[in-house]
């Protein structure tokens, strides 16, 4: 998916974001990201990977993942979404699914 490709290479090139990302084995999490995305945009009725919650809770506890952070992500997310020419009205739509698993991703949502 071009879309997931273009995001985390903006991921990666973000100094605020990098160190979150650096030492994992892209090509899995990129699998990951798409069969994710693809679950909460509608997609699968399953989802088999981690809970936001724990697959995040040790980025939130021993690297300082904050809103600084998710909001840097999105708005990679954003870039990459417009650059590739998808209709304002999705992108809307995704940044909104993304942005309510924010409590989640940072452990601040009731389990």
């Amino acid at each position: 998916m071009a879309a997931v490709d273009l995001f985390y290479s903006k991921v990666l090139d973000n100094e605020l974001t990098r160190p979150f990302f650096e030492t994992l084995d892209m090509e899995s999490q990129i699998r990951k990201q798409i069969a994710f995305m693809a679950w909460a945009l509608g997609g699968p009725d399953s989802y088999k990977g981690r809970d936001l919650r724990g697959a995040h809770a040790d980025l939130v506890k021993n690297k300082g993942l904050t809103d600084v952070h998710f909001d840097a992500v999105v708005n990679s997310l954003e870039q990459a979404l417009q650059e590739l020419g998808v209709a304002r009205d999705l992108i809307d739509e995704v940044l909104a699914t993304v942005g309510s698993t924010r409590g989640a991703v940072l452990g601040t949502a009731r389990p």
